[in-house]
């Protein structure tokens, strides 16, 4: 069957769809070459559509079964005329993305529905490996990343950014009726999970299992290091700046005392800066061959999924980046000044 191209209409309708839903995302994805960022949005964008769907549906289980025969249809090159599940089925064919890896990310939106609690860290590793590892997964192969290393690292990258995103998000979370917090962390800090979520307060027996949890992201974040180094030189500092902002997150909730439920932690856009500054440094770095890490336990299925894929298309030949990623890099520096003075704008009497 021959691989199809990604249509430019339905990639314009895909940017759409993160612009208004993940800006996060959009902006990031910027700093990642032509190459990749273009598919990167494609796959994006359904999993925006299916988190939207199971979340927001009076039904989560008739939502996730309509999303897997649009999962069937795209990967059988036959996609429901819609442009994010076109713009699905270019990608996936094109780039041999295991069907498993998308079937891992509706599983975990399908616990979160269910408003699934987790007993440890260990099963919250699985709950993160398919809501954000299996993202770092398909990112990877994007990149033409396939070994098993090198998928396992963006495995961790992925559980470590959702463990930060837990971190800072308890009482948010907690006022929406969710728990994500291991409930054995919270029984051994003296915490009734049931008792905690009735009236949802700040204590320092809570900050010790918040700390607690960063300190296991800071080490997935460690892991992954050495495979961020190992990626394409064009494809290493949007990567690094995503490693850098989002283990920010952690820091800036230890500023806060470890504080998540009475604020939200943010991180200021000057802080952001400097942060890509890093990045941006760190990019011009020596690969460094990347060392027997073994994979994390709740990712193996993923990292096999990979392994056992067939190889995709050859990818098209890739132009010289440099030049437009400095120009995305200038793009991105106006964007966090901007931000900035918004925000001293609001301080201001």
């Amino acid at each position: 069957m021959p691989q199809p191209l990604l249509d430019s209409a339905d990639l314009a309708a895909c940017r759409d769809l993160l612009r208004g839903g993940s800006r996060s995302f959009f902006a990031a994805s910027l700093l990642l070459p032509r190459w990749v960022h273009e598919p990167a949005t494609a796959l994006y964008a359904f999993c925006r559509v299916a988190d939207d769907l199971i979340d927001a549906g009076d039904s989560p289980a008739v939502a996730l079964a309509d999303l897997r025969a649009r999962l069937d249809a795209a990967y059988a090159g036959q996609p429901r005329p819609i442009a994010a599940d076109r713009a699905l089925a270019a990608v996936v064919l094109r780039h041999a993305i295991p069907r498993t890896l998308l079937d891992a990310l509706l599983e975990g939106f399908a616990w979160d529905a269910a408003g699934r609690r987790y007993d440890s860290l260990t099963n919250l590793e699985a709950y993160a490996a398919r809501v954000a590892g299996a993202v770092g997964a398909m990112m990877a192969t994007l990149m033409g990343e396939r070994s098993a290393e090198g998928v396992a690292r963006a495995c961790d990258l992925g559980i470590a950014m959702q463990l930060s995103n837990i971190a800072r998000d308890v009482g948010e979370d907690a006022r929406a009726g969710r728990l994500y917090l291991p409930q054995d962390w919270l029984r051994a800090a003296g915490i009734d999970p049931d008792v905690w979520l009735a009236c949802p307060v700040f204590n320092p027996a809570l900050a010790s299992v918040i700390e607690r949890l960063l300190q296991a992201a800071d080490g997935l974040y460690r892991r992954a290091d050495s495979g961020i180094t190992a990626l394409p030189r064009a494809c290493r500092p949007g990567i690094g700046a995503a490693r850098q902002l989002y283990s920010e997150i952690g820091q800036q909730v230890a500023r806060q005392g470890y504080d998540s439920v009475g604020s939200r932690a943010v991180v200021p856009p000057s802080r952001k800066l400097r942060l890509l500054a890093r990045s941006l440094a760190a990019a011009t770095r020596r690969p460094r061959p990347i060392g027997p890490i073994p994979t994390q336990e709740a990712a193996r299925y993923l990292v096999s999924a990979v392994i056992a894929a067939p190889a995709p298309l050859r990818p098209a030949a890739r132009p010289p980046v440099w030049q437009a990623f400095d120009d995305r890099v200038a793009w991105l520096y106006t964007l966090f000044d901007q931000l900035d003075e918004r925000q001293m704008s609001r301080e201001r009497p």
